[in-house]
């Protein structure tokens, strides 16, 4: 006998129900730990099928998960939503949490499960690598703007060299005139700019490290204006390519397909 999984996942503890036989049950709350995954997956049947929408930690849910089921699925929740408020119809007098729970276990029953692609494990770090990446370029960028601001504040004139924070625009900033706090607060910005720096260094190691073997991310290297972090940020985006039946689906994933204009 076919049952479905559902689970409304939370921060500390995950809403379950379970669908069988074309009726909803009521499981109830499940640790958002390890053990407690563990632990309540020994109680599954193998033949079960669990159903997440994507979240921070739908990932880690499914690998804790997976060997206990024959499969453990990632919903698209923007989807599941638009699609369960025209073909499923809940009571209203129940609980969010089980209402949630029980329309993922109803879509994946009929067939109507938006599913998110799972990556594997090595494209799962690579993605999280290239974030904490993105991550740290947009932290330094904004400590950049904060010694601007500070250097706009004060009417000092725009550093006549190509990057204020280089060797040659660090000397021109020692030389202009601002007050003592506005001087240590740069000073303190300045520690944070190499700091980060240092980090985004030991970043880029890591995916490159990675990425050694790559037979993409080699491919990719070959276009002009393509380095090593670009594209690893593209592969794991994209993940296992062979999932694209087409070129133009792989463009629609990425958001290059040209929108369509049409003048009134």
């Amino acid at each position: 006998m076919r049952r479905v999984v559902g689970m409304d996942i939370h921060r500390t503890f995950a809403e379950v129900v379970f669908w069988e036989d074309g009726r909803l049950r009521h499981f109830g709350r499940v640790d958002m730990t390890r053990s407690g995954l563990e632990a309540f997956g020994r109680g599954l049947e193998k033949t079960d099928e669990i159903v997440v929408e994507a979240t921070g930690n739908a990932m880690a849910v499914v690998r804790v998960l997976g060997p206990y089921v024959a499969q453990a699925i990632v919903a698209n929740p923007m989807q599941v939503k638009a699609i369960a408020h025209a073909r499923i119809k809940t009571d209203k007098t129940d609980k969010t949490d089980k209402i949630d729970a029980g329309v993922l276990a109803q879509l994946q029953a009929s067939g109507f499960l938006p599913e998110v692609w799972v990556p594997d494990a090595a494209t799962d770090r690579l993605r999280r690598l290239v974030a904490r990446c993105n991550q740290v370029v947009r932290h330094r960028t904004r400590v950049k703007n904060e010694v601007h601001a500070i250097l706009q504040a004060h009417l000092v004139p725009q550093c006549p060299h190509a990057d204020l924070f280089n060797q040659r625009g660090r000397d021109w900033l020692t030389r202009q005139v601002l007050p003592d706090d506005e001087r240590l607060a740069i000073a303190r910005h300045i520690r944070e700019i190499d700091r980060l720096g240092d980090d985004l260094a030991e970043l880029d190691a890591d995916i490159a490290k990675d990425t050694t073997d790559n037979p993409d991310v080699a491919r990719l290297l070959t276009i002009t204006g393509v380095n090593v972090t670009v594209a690893s940020g593209i592969v794991a985006a994209i993940g296992d390519i062979g999932r694209f039946s087409e070129p133009q689906k792989l463009v629609s994933y990425v958001g290059l397909t040209p929108a369509s204009f049409v003048s009134c």
